[in-house]
Protein backbone atom coordinates (compact mmCIF):
# COMPACT_ATOMS: atom_id res chain seq x y z
CA UNK A 1 0.00 0.00 0.00
CA UNK A 2 1.02 3.66 -0.33
CA UNK A 3 2.01 5.72 2.71
CA UNK A 4 3.59 9.13 3.23
CA UNK A 5 6.40 8.50 5.68
CA UNK A 6 8.97 10.30 7.81
CA UNK A 7 12.27 8.73 6.78
CA UNK A 8 14.53 11.42 8.31
CA UNK A 9 13.72 14.11 10.86
CA UNK A 10 13.04 17.66 9.68
CA UNK A 11 12.76 16.56 6.04
CA UNK A 12 9.73 16.41 3.71
CA UNK A 13 7.59 13.28 3.79
CA UNK A 14 8.22 10.75 1.02
CA UNK A 15 5.76 8.40 -0.66
CA UNK A 16 6.63 4.78 0.12
CA UNK A 17 5.25 1.40 -0.90
CA UNK A 18 4.99 -0.64 2.31
CA UNK A 19 3.33 -3.86 3.39
CA UNK A 20 -0.34 -3.65 4.27
CA UNK A 21 -0.80 -4.27 8.02
CA UNK A 22 -2.79 -7.18 9.37
CA UNK A 23 -5.11 -6.71 12.34
CA UNK A 24 -4.06 -8.49 15.52
CA UNK A 25 -6.38 -9.55 18.31
CA UNK A 26 -8.42 -6.55 19.43
CA UNK A 27 -7.72 -4.61 16.22
CA UNK A 28 -9.55 -3.79 13.00
CA UNK A 29 -8.13 -3.04 9.56
CA UNK A 30 -9.44 0.28 8.24
CA UNK A 31 -9.37 1.46 4.64
CA UNK A 32 -8.64 5.13 5.17
CA UNK A 33 -10.74 7.69 3.33
CA UNK A 34 -9.38 10.88 4.89
CA UNK A 35 -6.80 12.05 7.44
CA UNK A 36 -7.02 15.27 9.44
CA UNK A 37 -3.74 17.16 9.75
CA UNK A 38 -2.65 18.73 13.03
CA UNK A 39 0.12 21.02 14.26
CA UNK A 40 1.41 18.06 16.28
CA UNK A 41 2.21 16.29 12.98
CA UNK A 42 4.68 19.04 12.12
CA UNK A 43 6.39 18.60 15.50
CA UNK A 44 6.54 14.83 15.01
CA UNK A 45 8.35 15.37 11.69
CA UNK A 46 10.92 17.53 13.50
CA UNK A 47 11.32 14.95 16.26
CA UNK A 48 10.19 17.42 18.95
CA UNK A 49 6.75 15.99 19.76
CA UNK A 50 6.17 14.39 23.18
CA UNK A 51 5.93 11.01 21.44
CA UNK A 52 8.77 9.96 19.11
CA UNK A 53 8.13 6.80 17.02
CA UNK A 54 11.16 5.01 15.55
CA UNK A 55 12.04 5.84 11.95
CA UNK A 56 10.59 5.31 9.42
CA UNK A 57 6.98 5.96 10.39
CA UNK A 58 3.74 7.21 8.88
CA UNK A 59 2.29 10.37 10.40
CA UNK A 60 -1.41 11.25 10.63
CA UNK A 61 -2.99 11.43 14.07
CA UNK A 62 -6.68 11.21 13.19
CA UNK A 63 -8.42 9.36 10.41
CA UNK A 64 -11.77 8.25 9.04
CA UNK A 65 -12.52 5.20 6.94
CA UNK A 66 -14.23 1.84 6.63
CA UNK A 67 -13.52 -1.40 8.50
CA UNK A 68 -12.42 -4.06 5.99
CA UNK A 69 -11.24 -6.79 8.38
CA UNK A 70 -11.92 -7.58 12.03
CA UNK A 71 -9.31 -9.16 14.31
CA UNK A 72 -9.93 -11.78 16.97
CA UNK A 73 -11.82 -10.74 20.09
CA UNK A 74 -13.46 -7.73 18.42
CA UNK A 75 -17.20 -7.87 19.00
CA UNK A 76 -18.47 -4.28 18.77
CA UNK A 77 -17.33 -3.42 15.22
CA UNK A 78 -18.16 -5.12 11.92
CA UNK A 79 -16.79 -5.26 8.41
CA UNK A 80 -18.19 -2.41 6.33
CA UNK A 81 -18.71 -0.11 9.33
CA UNK A 82 -17.54 3.51 9.00
CA UNK A 83 -15.34 4.70 11.86
CA UNK A 84 -13.10 7.56 12.96
CA UNK A 85 -10.11 7.15 15.24
CA UNK A 86 -7.45 9.13 17.06
CA UNK A 87 -4.60 6.75 16.28
CA UNK A 88 -1.64 9.03 17.00
CA UNK A 89 0.20 7.94 13.82
CA UNK A 90 -0.58 6.05 10.61
CA UNK A 91 -3.29 8.19 9.03
CA UNK A 92 -1.43 9.17 5.85
CA UNK A 93 -1.72 5.72 4.32
CA UNK A 94 -4.26 3.65 2.44
CA UNK A 95 -4.84 1.25 5.37
CA UNK A 96 -4.18 1.10 9.10
CA UNK A 97 -4.59 -1.61 11.74
CA UNK A 98 -6.11 0.11 14.77
CA UNK A 99 -7.25 -1.01 18.24
CA UNK A 100 -11.01 -1.40 18.11
CA UNK A 101 -11.40 0.36 21.46
CA UNK A 102 -10.25 3.69 20.02
CA UNK A 103 -12.56 3.56 16.98
CA UNK A 104 -15.71 5.67 17.07
CA UNK A 105 -18.62 4.83 14.74
CA UNK A 106 -19.39 7.70 12.38
CA UNK A 107 -22.99 8.93 12.06
CA UNK A 108 -24.49 8.24 8.64
CA UNK A 109 -24.98 11.97 8.18
CA UNK A 110 -21.24 12.71 8.50
CA UNK A 111 -18.99 12.69 5.40
CA UNK A 112 -15.50 11.22 5.86
CA UNK A 113 -13.81 14.62 5.43
CA UNK A 114 -15.88 16.03 8.31
CA UNK A 115 -15.15 12.94 10.41
CA UNK A 116 -11.40 13.24 9.82
CA UNK A 117 -11.55 16.87 10.91
CA UNK A 118 -13.68 16.23 13.97
CA UNK A 119 -12.14 14.16 16.76
CA UNK A 120 -9.03 16.09 17.80
CA UNK A 121 -10.27 19.62 17.18
CA UNK A 122 -13.72 19.28 18.74
CA UNK A 123 -12.59 16.70 21.29
CA UNK A 124 -9.75 18.88 22.56
CA UNK A 125 -11.92 21.97 22.88
CA UNK A 126 -14.85 20.19 24.51
CA UNK A 127 -12.72 18.38 27.11
CA UNK A 128 -10.79 21.61 27.76
CA UNK A 129 -13.80 23.87 28.18
CA UNK A 130 -16.24 21.45 29.79
CA UNK A 131 -14.30 18.81 31.73
CA UNK A 132 -11.18 20.78 32.64
CA UNK A 133 -12.23 24.44 32.91
CA UNK A 134 -15.92 24.01 33.76
CA UNK A 135 -16.97 26.86 31.45
CA UNK A 136 -20.34 28.27 32.51
CA UNK A 137 -22.99 30.13 30.56
CA UNK A 138 -22.50 33.85 30.86
CA UNK A 139 -18.73 33.68 31.41
CA UNK A 140 -16.21 35.42 29.16
CA UNK A 141 -14.05 33.08 27.05
CA UNK A 142 -10.90 34.38 25.36
CA UNK A 143 -9.70 32.11 22.53
CA UNK A 144 -6.16 32.67 21.24
CA UNK A 145 -5.25 31.24 17.83
CA UNK A 146 -8.99 31.35 17.21
CA UNK A 147 -8.94 30.71 13.45
CA UNK A 148 -6.84 27.52 13.70
CA UNK A 149 -7.93 23.90 13.79
CA UNK A 150 -8.64 23.70 17.52
CA UNK A 151 -9.18 27.42 18.13
CA UNK A 152 -12.13 27.69 15.79
CA UNK A 153 -13.89 24.77 17.50
CA UNK A 154 -13.33 26.50 20.86
CA UNK A 155 -15.13 29.57 19.49
CA UNK A 156 -17.99 27.43 18.20
CA UNK A 157 -18.31 25.31 21.35
CA UNK A 158 -17.89 28.27 23.70
CA UNK A 159 -20.80 30.03 22.02
CA UNK A 160 -22.87 26.84 22.09
CA UNK A 161 -22.16 26.50 25.84
CA UNK A 162 -23.45 30.02 26.46
CA UNK A 163 -20.20 31.97 26.90
CA UNK A 164 -19.38 35.44 25.57
CA UNK A 165 -16.56 34.65 23.15
CA UNK A 166 -13.59 36.90 22.40
CA UNK A 167 -11.65 35.59 19.39
CA UNK A 168 -8.00 36.54 18.81
CA UNK A 169 -6.49 35.75 15.41
CA UNK A 170 -4.19 37.18 12.76
CA UNK A 171 -5.73 39.46 10.10
CA UNK A 172 -9.21 40.56 9.03
CA UNK A 173 -9.91 37.52 6.84
CA UNK A 174 -9.26 35.03 9.64
CA UNK A 175 -11.25 37.11 12.11
CA UNK A 176 -14.27 37.01 9.80
CA UNK A 177 -14.08 33.20 9.92
CA UNK A 178 -14.15 33.47 13.74
CA UNK A 179 -17.15 35.78 13.57
CA UNK A 180 -19.00 33.31 11.36
CA UNK A 181 -18.28 30.60 13.98
CA UNK A 182 -20.01 32.69 16.65
CA UNK A 183 -17.40 35.05 18.14
CA UNK A 184 -18.92 38.07 19.89
CA UNK A 185 -15.72 40.17 19.86
CA UNK A 186 -12.67 40.14 17.56
CA UNK A 187 -9.02 40.99 18.29
CA UNK A 188 -6.31 41.17 15.63
CA UNK A 189 -3.16 39.84 17.35
CA UNK A 190 -0.96 41.59 14.76
CA UNK A 191 -2.18 45.12 15.45
CA UNK A 192 -4.33 45.17 18.61
CA UNK A 193 -3.40 45.33 22.29
CA UNK A 194 -4.85 42.05 23.59
CA UNK A 195 -4.60 42.99 27.25
CA UNK A 196 -6.19 46.42 26.86
CA UNK A 197 -9.09 45.26 24.69
CA UNK A 198 -9.96 42.25 26.86
CA UNK A 199 -9.93 44.44 29.97
CA UNK A 200 -12.20 46.98 28.23
CA UNK A 201 -14.59 44.11 27.48
CA UNK A 202 -14.73 43.18 31.17
CA UNK A 203 -11.84 40.71 31.41
CA UNK A 204 -11.60 36.98 30.71
CA UNK A 205 -12.95 34.20 32.92
CA UNK A 206 -11.46 31.39 30.81
CA UNK A 207 -8.46 31.61 28.44
CA UNK A 208 -8.04 28.93 25.77
CA UNK A 209 -4.47 29.06 24.49
CA UNK A 210 -2.81 26.88 21.81
CA UNK A 211 -0.32 29.70 21.05
CA UNK A 212 1.76 30.52 24.15
CA UNK A 213 4.42 33.21 24.11
CA UNK A 214 3.52 36.88 24.44
CA UNK A 215 -0.16 36.23 23.78
CA UNK A 216 -0.40 34.03 26.88
CA UNK A 217 1.31 36.74 28.96
CA UNK A 218 -1.10 39.42 27.72
CA UNK A 219 -4.12 37.20 28.28
CA UNK A 220 -3.07 36.31 31.82
CA UNK A 221 -2.87 39.99 32.73
CA UNK A 222 -6.38 40.54 31.35
CA UNK A 223 -7.93 37.78 33.47
CA UNK A 224 -10.64 38.35 36.04
CA UNK A 225 -10.12 37.05 39.59
CA UNK A 226 -10.57 33.25 39.76
CA UNK A 227 -10.12 32.90 36.00
CA UNK A 228 -8.89 29.61 34.50
CA UNK A 229 -6.14 29.49 31.86
CA UNK A 230 -5.78 26.49 29.55
CA UNK A 231 -2.37 26.09 27.87
CA UNK A 232 -2.91 23.52 25.10
CA UNK A 233 0.14 24.08 22.92
CA UNK A 234 2.82 26.52 21.89
CA UNK A 235 2.39 27.36 18.21
CA UNK A 236 4.37 30.57 18.78
CA UNK A 237 7.42 28.45 19.59
CA UNK A 238 7.71 29.96 23.06
CA UNK A 239 6.65 28.14 26.23
CA UNK A 240 5.62 30.94 28.63
CA UNK A 241 7.08 31.03 32.11
CA UNK A 242 4.21 31.77 34.47
CA UNK A 243 4.85 34.24 37.32
CA UNK A 244 3.37 32.70 40.43
CA UNK A 245 2.80 36.10 42.06
CA UNK A 246 0.15 36.97 39.45
CA UNK A 247 -1.59 33.63 40.08
CA UNK A 248 -1.54 34.40 43.80
CA UNK A 249 -2.84 37.97 43.63
CA UNK A 250 -5.72 37.15 41.26
CA UNK A 251 -6.48 33.63 42.52
CA UNK A 252 -5.90 32.29 39.01
CA UNK A 253 -5.80 28.63 38.03
CA UNK A 254 -3.62 27.29 35.19
CA UNK A 255 -5.00 23.99 33.89
CA UNK A 256 -2.85 21.88 31.59
CA UNK A 257 -4.40 19.64 28.96
CA UNK A 258 -2.78 16.89 26.90
CA UNK A 259 -5.98 15.60 25.36
CA UNK A 260 -4.48 12.45 23.82
CA UNK A 261 -3.35 11.18 27.24
CA UNK A 262 -6.95 10.49 28.22
CA UNK A 263 -7.05 7.56 25.78
CA UNK A 264 -5.06 5.66 28.46
CA UNK A 265 -5.52 7.83 31.55
CA UNK A 266 -9.32 7.87 31.59
CA UNK A 267 -10.91 6.77 28.27
CA UNK A 268 -14.44 7.55 29.48
CA UNK A 269 -13.58 11.25 29.36
CA UNK A 270 -13.12 10.95 25.59
CA UNK A 271 -16.00 8.59 24.89
CA UNK A 272 -18.45 10.71 26.90
CA UNK A 273 -17.23 13.81 25.08
CA UNK A 274 -17.54 12.17 21.64
CA UNK A 275 -21.13 11.11 22.38
CA UNK A 276 -22.08 14.68 23.21
CA UNK A 277 -20.27 16.09 20.18
CA UNK A 278 -21.74 13.61 17.69
CA UNK A 279 -25.23 14.30 19.08
CA UNK A 280 -24.64 18.03 18.53
CA UNK A 281 -23.38 17.36 15.00
CA UNK A 282 -26.41 15.27 14.07
CA UNK A 283 -28.66 17.98 15.55
CA UNK A 284 -27.00 20.53 13.26
CA UNK A 285 -25.37 22.47 16.11
CA UNK A 286 -21.79 21.89 14.92
CA UNK A 287 -20.35 22.46 11.46
CA UNK A 288 -16.68 21.51 10.96
CA UNK A 289 -14.76 24.15 9.03
CA UNK A 290 -12.32 22.56 6.57
CA UNK A 291 -10.41 25.16 4.59
CA UNK A 292 -8.29 22.79 2.46
CA UNK A 293 -8.66 19.23 1.15
CA UNK A 294 -5.60 17.81 -0.66
CA UNK A 295 -4.71 14.38 -2.11
CA UNK A 296 -2.21 12.02 -0.44
CA UNK A 297 0.66 12.91 -2.76
CA UNK A 298 0.32 16.56 -1.66
CA UNK A 299 0.56 15.85 2.06
CA UNK A 300 3.68 18.03 2.30
CA UNK A 301 1.68 20.96 0.93
CA UNK A 302 -1.00 20.29 3.54
CA UNK A 303 1.60 20.46 6.31
CA UNK A 304 3.04 23.69 4.88
CA UNK A 305 -0.40 25.30 5.20
CA UNK A 306 -0.22 24.58 8.94
CA UNK A 307 3.39 25.73 9.30
CA UNK A 308 2.68 29.03 7.52
CA UNK A 309 -0.63 29.46 9.37
CA UNK A 310 -2.43 29.93 6.07
CA UNK A 311 -5.31 27.57 6.87
CA UNK A 312 -8.46 28.37 8.78
CA UNK A 313 -10.07 25.51 10.66
CA UNK A 314 -8.81 22.12 9.51
CA UNK A 315 -6.67 20.81 6.68
CA UNK A 316 -7.61 17.30 5.50
CA UNK A 317 -5.78 14.87 3.22
CA UNK A 318 -8.08 12.67 1.16
CA UNK A 319 -6.52 9.27 0.64
CA UNK A 320 -8.61 7.68 -2.10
Amino acid sequence: MRAMQVTAYDQPLSMQEIDMPRPRAGEVLVRIDACGMNFGDTLMIKGTYQEKPPLPFTIGMELAGTVTEVGADVTDLAKGQRVAAYAGIGGLAEYAAIPAEICVPIPDEMPSVDAAAFLIAYGTSHVALDYRAGLKAGESLLVLGASGGVGLTAVELGKLMGAEVIACARGAEKLQVCKAAGADHLIDCETDDIRAIVKELGGADVVYDPVGGDQFKAAMRACNPEARLLPLGFASGEVPQIPANILLVKNLTVIGLYWGAYAKLRPSVLTDSFKTLFDWYVAGKLSPHVSNVLPLDRANDALDLLRRREATGKVVVQIA
